[in-house]
């Protein structure tokens, strides 16, 4: 008898919910009007979309105002930090991050420093946290942006963000946040927080691919980087791609009505697991005293056993990752262990859930 195949893959990608499925497909074939056209048919979708926005805001606490579509939270994050700091240029040429970000803020800053923005990259401590004091003595009077992360991809660690967007707001400065792996998997409120921007993509809580959606809180300004026909109120030019924004918004109505009772399986699927490393003492649960989300896992394989010859021995029985990045089949250590002060990423196994 087969053993079906498990997916611990899921802070990478998810599968679609038949659900979201189901609500998207009349818009491929049957509701398919351009929504910027102004016929039954445009109307109908741009109804859908509305609809959807609406949605999206309601998981996050926002306003529906405050939502614009995207390709993607890497589209998003692009859109916020280039285009707040290209808005507001006179306000400063400083942006603060953190070392452990996605390589989506990452490449960004990069690019603007190339340009001549000078950029601060926070240190993290051995569980990936970054000190206050010393976000606070890094902003400057040119501080224009500061962009932290909600949840960290590789490792699952909490950032406060609280306690972040209180300091930004003291002195000033606008606080982005990449909430790519924190939307569906803690509770996300933008109001309660403070946050200013922040960006989700619907692909990693069982939406689709392709669509993601950045929270610009009333009152911040912008420059578009994609210019076209003035869909997303001049933001995001470009067609309206209504399944997909149809698909999240389903997906964002489900996370948020389920919440609950999927949290509530993912700890009992992480309880099974960390016991199956450790009972069978295969690895060490790192974090285990820090607050993550539940659905990722990090595990230090014993012995100095490499992830990728665990995940081969079983590939029948389980899809994971390494906690090393790999580009073009190029197996490299992780920027986030790294900066943790680990450099034996290689013998690093993340399971993530759904």
């Amino acid at each position: 008898m087969k053993t079906e195949l498990i997916y611990y893959d899921s802070a990478a990608t998810t599968p679609v919910d038949k659900r979201v499925l189901d609500v998207m497909m009349p818009y491929f074939s049957e509701i398919f009007g351009n929504a910027s056209s102004n016929h039954s048919y445009g109307k109908k979708a741009k109804l859908a979309i509305e609809h959807a926005r609406v949605q999206v805001a309601d998981l996050i606490n926002a306003d529906r105002e405050e939502i614009y579509f995207t390709s993607g939270a890497t589209e998003a994050i692009n859109l916020a930090i280039k285009g707040y700091i290209e808005e507001n240029i006179e306000k400063g040429n400083h942006i603060i991050t953190v070392k452990t970000e996605h390589k989506a803020v990452l490449n960004t800053c990069e690019y603007l420093e190339s340009k001549g923005y000078e950029v601060t990259y926070l240190d993290v401590d051995s569980n990936g946290l970054i000190n206050l004091d010393e976000l606070i003595s890094s902003i400057k009077p040119n501080t224009i942006l500061i962009s932290v992360m909600y949840v960290n991809n590789e490792i699952g660690i909490i950032q406060d963000i609280k306690s972040i967007c209180d300091i930004a707001r003291k002195h000033g400065v606008v606080f982005f946040c990449d909430a790519t792996q924190a939307v569906g998997k803690i509770p996300v409120d933008v109001l309660e927080d403070n946050i200013d921007m922040l960006c989700l993509s619907g692909h990693k809580f069982s939406g689709p691919k392709g669509i993601g959606a950045l929270y610009i809180k009333k009152g911040i300004q912008i420059t578009p980087l994609i210019h076209g026909g003035g869909q997303e109120k001049g933001l995001r030019g470009g067609t309206y791609n209504t399944p997909l924004i149809v698909g999240l918004g389903e997906a964002a109505n489900l996370a948020r009505q389920e919440y609950s009772r999927r949290i509530e399986k993912i700890s009992d699927k992480r309880a099974d697991i960390e016991s199956y490393f450790i009972e069978n003492k295969l690895g060490l649960i790192n974090f285990k005293d820090q607050l993550t989300v539940p659905n990722i896992i990090s595990v230090s394989l014993l012995n100095g056993k490499l992830a990728e010859d665990f995940l081969m021995e079983k590939h029948k029985e389980f899809i994971a990752s390494t906690g090393s990045a790999c580009n073009s089949g190029i197996v490299q250590e992780s920027h986030v262990y790294k900066a943790l002060g680990i450099y034996n990423s290689k013998s690093i196994v993340r399971i993530s859930l759904l």
